[in-house]
């Protein structure tokens, strides 16, 4: 159980996370007992949750976005829209800030800035 965890499994974690994997998928994925997955997966989404003021790219009804995130929630943040980056097509349904699951957060762009 005291496996390090690779940037190799950080990242199949993080990508199955981010598509709302079941645990017992990830832990298949990595063929560990679903107790360890556990373990990993609980790293993996500390190591990885966004923080306020995040530059993030994500998706939203299937079409690319970008903006800054401004209100951390549980399993979302509030992200207030960068319009020049973003799907022009949704200007007319989204307001300029919008809820984004986590799950649907592609990148964060300003990951480096953030310590």
């Amino acid at each position: 159980m005291g496996n390090k965890i690779t940037n190799e499994i950080q990242s199949v974690v993080e990508t199955e996370l981010r598509k709302g994997a079941s645990k017992s998928r990830i832990a298949t994925l990595l063929g560990v007992p679903y107790e360890e997955a556990n373990a990993i997966i609980d790293a993996v989404k500390e190591s990885f949750r966004p923080d306020l003021g995040d530059e993030i790219k994500f998706t939203f009804r299937d079409e690319k976005m970008a903006g800054v995130i401004k209100k951390l929630l549980t399993n979302s943040a509030v992200v207030e829209i960068f319009w020049e980056q973003s799907s022009p097509t949704m200007k007319d349904i989204c307001e300029t800030k919008t809820i984004v699951n986590f799950k649907d957060i592609i990148e964060i762009t300003n990951a480096e800035a953030t310590s």
